[in-house]
């Protein structure tokens, strides 16, 4: 195995350390819990890999795609994609919050940049995204 993708195996399961299912799937059914989780998660990481998020969220950014890159790019996708499933599924979701010209992929959009703005700032008090998810959806 050479040097590239064994780093890249390495980042990966960091990554699949962070980001493991929770106990309780109730948090991909209601978009507080999962976004509570999510920066319960980030905090841990930043505790259990220090210097982790630094490395992936400014370092990487600058550089080509290299596998490490590739393979955090994938989980950023994972989390975005499951904000939205979780945003269609959520049933404290008014009805009339989503349309055509605001979509659940948009709002998705809205959390995934403020929790990287989060990891940049190593920032993982939830209470102003969870305010906001309040005060738009419910």
């Amino acid at each position: 195995m050479n040097d590239v993708h064994q780093y890249g195996d390495i980042i990966e399961s960091v990554w699949h350390g962070i980001f493991f299912q929770p106990q309780d799937q109730y948090v991909f059914n209601d978009v507080e819990a999962c976004v509570s989780w999510i920066y319960e998660r980030l905090q841990y990481g930043n505790m259990k890999f220090p210097g982790f998020f630094s490395l992936h969220s400014l370092g990487f950014i600058k550089e080509e795609k290299t596998d490490g890159k590739k393979r955090m790019i994938q989980t950023w996708e994972h989390i975005l994609n499951g904000l939205c499933v979780v945003l269609k599924s959520d049933p404290k979701v008014r009805a009339d919050v989503f349309d055509k010209q605001f979509t659940e992929k948009q709002f998705a959009d809205i959390l995934f940049s403020l929790i990287l703005v989060s990891i940049i700032r190593q920032d993982y008090n939830p209470s102003s995204v969870l305010m906001l998810i309040n005060k738009t959806l419910y």
